[in-house]
């Protein structure tokens, strides 16, 4: 007689991978929903051998978290792919299904928007995002749900501004992109998305307007910014990246274990904790 075996693995992929809070945040999540017998690990898996890593995985593994640079390469290994994931072509989130098919989805998107909401901001009729890099993407996709008009897009290249102007047509969201010298123009902006680097931003703090109204700074070490911490000491509201990885980490535990809704509150204790023993 046959066995059906528990699905009670997961893991994160990425390279590098050592810094990643994902670890934290799930098994903070297991304990909390009292999944005992559940296990998270991370692994160093580069573009190359993720093939083979996937197809090694036994029919005791729940799903995976993807990094970079594995969310496009992962997409060829997949049996069905999300309408959410596809609009950026990302995936960060493998679901192995109980008839053993995979099934890939991005919840960096809807973490952004549930990250907003939960600073109370459901819409705005104009934002500005920092940078045009691989984030850059999922926060216009992210724009697409809560914008209901023009999204300005500073960059630093002609070249990164023709790629942001081609996802605005893509997800049909009204960008129009200025060079990155402008850059302290978008700070008056209702929303704006800081999606570069540690420290490209640093040279914009001093140019935070006296009234800033919402800040999403998608970085989380090191925290605050300098851009973050201006903005907050003049009175702004400020979402910050562990608010995003909080977010997209609780779609992702309730996609593969099933139980909801995921505890945020205990995802986030645990992130902050881990981030202050780092620190």
């Amino acid at each position: 007689m046959s066995r059906t075996v528990s699905k009670n693995r997961a893991a994160v992929l990425g390279s590098p991978i050592a810094h990643s809070l994902s670890p934290v945040l799930h098994r903070a999540a297991y304990e909390e929903l009292g999944l005992v017998d559940w296990s998270y690990d991370r692994f160093e898996i580069d573009e190359e051998a993720l093939p083979g890593f996937v197809e090694k995985l036994g029919p005791e593994w729940a799903g995976l978290s993807l990094t970079m640079p594995l969310k496009r390469a992962v997409i060829p290994l997949l049996d069905e792919i999300s309408e959410t994931a596809a609009s950026v072509e990302a995936v960060n989130t493998l679901v192995f299904t109980e008839d053993g098919r995979r099934v890939g989805d991005n919840t960096d998107i809807p973490g952004m928007v549930a990250a907003l909401w939960e600073r109370g901001v459901e819409q705005v009729d104009s934002a500005a995002i920092l940078g045009a890099g691989a984030t850059a993407s999922s926060a216009l996709a992210a724009l697409a749900r809560i914008c209901t008009g023009e999204v300005v897009a500073y960059v630093r290249s002609e070249s990164r501004a023709a790629e942001m102007r081609q996802w605005g047509e893509r997800l049909s969201v009204e960008v129009r992109t200025e060079d990155w010298a402008e850059a302290e123009r978008g700070l008056r902006a209702p929303l704006v998305i800081a999606t570069t680097p540690s420290g490209a931003t640093d040279a914009l703090s001093s140019a935070v307007p006296e009234r800033p109204a919402t800040l999403f700074d998608v970085l989380y070490e090191p925290w605050p910014t300098e851009l973050a911490a201006r903005w907050s000491a003049y009175g702004g509201a400020v979402v910050s990246g562990l608010d995003l990885l909080v977010h997209q980490a609780v779609l992702q535990v309730e996609q593969m274990t099933g139980c909801k809704p995921a505890p945020v509150g205990a995802m986030r204790r645990a992130g902050e904790r881990a981030l202050a023993g780092r620190g």
